[in-house]
C-alpha cells in the first residue's frame, strides 16, 4: 500500500512538473493591429526571445484574380517585384538582405501573394524601407518583364512539365472547379505568359499592389514605438489606392 501511494505521489509530481514545463515553453503571443490612413493594415507581435525580426507583406491577390488569357500572371508579378524600384536597383534587394545577415523570399498561391524578410533586430528599418519602396515605385519595364517571363517559363518546365504526375494533379482542379478562377494552375500556361504585356503589368500593379489591399506584419525583437514610427515613415505616404469595385 505504501509503495502504491509513493508511486501515485511520484506520478502526480511528474504530471505537475510536465504541466509547468509545457506552460513555460508556450509563451503568450499578443497581436496588435492598427490601420494607416491609406488603408494598410499593420499587425505587430513582440517576441524578445532572440535578437531577430521578421517582416511580411501579404497582398490580397492570387491566381484566383487572373482573367482568362492571363493565367500565371500573379506568380509572374511576384518575380517582377524583385526587379528593383525607385531607390533600390535590380538584385539590390537580395544583396542588402543577405549582406546584413538575413533571408528573404516571396510566394504565390490561389488567394494571396506575400513577401518576407528575416533579419537581425537592428535591421528592422532596412526591411521596412525595402518593402515600402517597391510598393510605392516598382520598376515596371519591358526589359524586366521579358527577363522574368523567361524565368517563370523555365520554372514551369523544371517543376511542372518535366515532373511525373504533376499534369494529373493540375487536371484535378480543372475537373473539381467550374469557376475558371480556381480551375487553372497558379503557374499558368506558356501561351498566356507569352501574351502578357507591359500594360498588363502596370494595370496589375495599380489595382492590386496598393496599401489598402495589403497587410504588413512585424514580428520579433523590436520596440513598438520605434516600429510604429518606422512604419509611418515609410508607408504612410503611399497614396495609390485600390478601387474596391475593380
Amino acid at each position: 500500500m505504501r509503495l502504491h501511494t509513493k508511486l501515485l505521489s511520484v506520478a502526480f509530481l511528474l504530471a505537475v512538473a510536465g504541466s509547468a514545463l509545457a506552460q513555460s515553453s508556450n509563451p503568450k503571443v499578443t497581436f496588435k493591429e492598427t490601420r494607416l490612413a491609406n488603408g494598410l493594415r499593420v499587425i505587430t507581435v513582440e517576441d524578445h526571445n532572440a535578437p531577430v525580426i521578421a517582416v511580411n507583406v501579404s497582398y490580397n491577390v492570387g491566381s484566383r484574380n487572373e482573367r482568362p488569357g492571363r493565367t500565371g500572371f500573379a506568380h509572374l508579378f511576384e518575380h517582377m517585384m524583385f526587379q528593383g524600384s525607385e531607390n533600390v536597383g535590380k538584385s539590390e534587394h537580395f544583396m542588402l538582405v543577405y549582406n546584413n545577415g538575413g533571408t528573404m523570399n516571396g510566394t504565390t498561391n490561389e488567394d494571396r501573394t506575400n513577401y518576407f524578410e528575416a533579419l537581425p533586430s537592428n535591421q528592422l528599418e532596412l526591411a521596412l524601407y525595402l518593402e515600402a519602396d517597391r510598393m510605392r515605385s516598382l520598376a515596371v519595364t519591358q526589359e524586366n518583364l521579358d527577363n522574368q517571363r523567361n524565368a517563370v517559363q523555365e520554372e514551369k518546365r523544371l517543376r511542372y512539365d518535366n515532373q511525373p504526375y504533376v499534369g494529373a494533379f493540375l487536371r484535378m482542379n480543372e475537373l473539381i472547379f467550374k469557376n475558371p478562377a480556381n480551375s487553372h494552375s497558379t503557374i499558368g500556361s506558356m501561351e498566356d505568359l507569352d501574351a502578357a504585356t507591359i500594360d498588363d503589368v502596370k494595370e496589375f500593379f495599380r489595382i492590386y499592389y496598393a496599401p489598402n489591399n495589403a497587410v504588413l506584419s512585424v514580428v520579433g525583437d523590436f520596440d513598438p514605438d520605434e516600429a510604429r514610427a518606422l512604419v509611418d515613415k515609410y508607408f504612410a505616404n503611399i497614396y495609390h489606392l485600390r478601387n474596391r469595385s475593380e
